[in-house]
């Protein structure tokens, strides 16, 4: 038999750059929020978040062979910029019992902006989750020849579906499939629009709780801004 027929398909390390971008978009919607919709004072966020994105970038800027430190400061950082974001959340809902505090929120131009800022960040930051933990990270997923090889798979996506049910690789798919940041985006999109799984399903109740909490702070955000803006048109 030919070696090259049975040749293990070469890792396929994945960079970082797509995640640090969707980063310093969270970072610059949470900065243009107003004051009183922030924590802390302004630069406390940026400062937090750049002086672990900056080493993440240097040290680790392709996911294949990173230390459990790194992980560790990336999880960390992903953290950061949710916990911030749904504090900004629970500041929103807030300014609409004390409207005269958040003098932003009187307008309803204002607040559809500011309530869009908050629901995209939230999308970035679960996107952020899903990539950074479904099949143990990155860094696993990377020495995986395909996705139907992740060991502790977290979420079931279209193509490896279309390889159970054929029991091959179809032509239509991409040879050697593996999911990359933007589908763990699209997929934090999609939960936020719809509520619900669109087209890749939670297997582990991590994901699914995830999933959850990312649904109802989208809601909240939706309904309430939606809510409080047709009454400012009136």
């Amino acid at each position: 038999m030919d070696p090259s027929t049975t040749a293990t398909p070469p890792v396929r390390e994945e960079s970082r750059w797509h995640a640090t971008f969707a980063v310093l978009a969270a970072l610059v919607l949470y900065i243009t929020l107003p004051p009183r919709l922030t924590l802390g004072p302004t630069w406390l966020f940026p400062l937090l978040v750049l002086a672990l994105l900056i080493p993440l970038s240097i040290f680790g800027p392709r996911r294949h062979a990173e230390t459990r430190r790194l992980r560790f400061w990336g999880i960390l950082l992903i953290a950061i910029v949710n916990l911030f974001n749904i504090v900004s959340v629970g500041l929103l809902i807030n300014g609409f019992f004390h409207p005269a505090r958040i003098t932003e929120l009187n307008s309803a131009a204002m607040l559809l902006r500011h309530g869009t800022q908050i629901w995209l960040t939230n999308i970035i930051v679960f996107g952020l989750w899903f990539w950074e933990l479904d099949g143990d990270g990155p860094e696993a997923r990377a020495h995986a020849s395909t996705a139907i090889e992740f060991r502790n798979a977290d979420f079931l996506f279209p193509q490896m579906q279309m390889f159970f049910m054929s029991g091959k690789s179809l032509p239509c798919i991409e040879p050697n499939w593996k999911p990359q940041f933007f589908d763990y985006l699209y997929l934090a999109f999609t939960n936020s629009t719809a509520f619900s799984p669109a087209d890749v399903m939670p297997l582990s109740r991590w994901a699914k709780a995830l999933m959850t909490l990312e649904a109802l702070i989208s809601l909240m955000t939706i309904a309430i801004v939606l809510a409080r803006s047709v009454s400012l048109i009136q």
